[in-house]
């Protein structure tokens, strides 16, 4: 039996979301497939009808679950979005953003080197600021759906880490 190497071994999670497209979205992605596909015969009379109908959805509805792919978790030590990840030590403060303060967050005044996970189909996010005074990044915005529950993991897992 060999030890369990460190890259296998994962931390409890606390929190973990993933920031998946709306159900009713779905459906309005495979109407724009049927629009384009019955453009598309009408503008090529000669193409069979199936062609644009089978190259158009798997085509719609890979482009979905990639834009649906973000994973944001909070595990004991670290916070994960996406592929980055930050050590919880280095968290200063977590503020719950609901929608108009995510507006106003990314607006004009909001700092060029902050690090930003947004989609607009999500209302609320979170805003990270960071205790690092090697790292040029102020402050990480990360959109959520229960952005004070991930406000609450990061301060725990940040406080159990100190």
């Amino acid at each position: 039996m060999t030890p369990e190497s460190p890259a296998r071994t994962t931390a409890p999670t606390s929190y973990r979301e993933r920031l998946t497209l709306r159900w009713f979205m779905w459906p309005i992605g495979l109407l724009v497939v049927v629009i384009l596909g019955v453009e598309l015969t009408i503008g090529f009379p000669t193409l069979p009808i199936w062609v644009p109908f089978a190259v158009l959805t798997p085509a719609t509805l890979a482009v979905m679950a990639w834009i649906g792919r973000i994973k944001v978790e909070v595990t004991e030590g670290e916070l994960r979005v996406d592929d980055a990840r930050l050590p919880v030590r280095f968290v200063g403060d977590v503020v719950a953003l609901d929608m108009e303060g995510k507006r106003e967050a990314l607006g004009v005044g909001a700092h060029p080197l902050a690090f930003v996970i947004q989609r607009p189909w999500i209302g609320p996010a979170v805003q990270v600021l960071l205790d690092d005074p090697d790292d040029p990044t102020p402050y990480w915005v990360i959109s959520t759906r229960r952005p004070v529950e991930l406000a609450t993991a990061l301060l725990a897992a940040r406080d159990a880490a100190r």
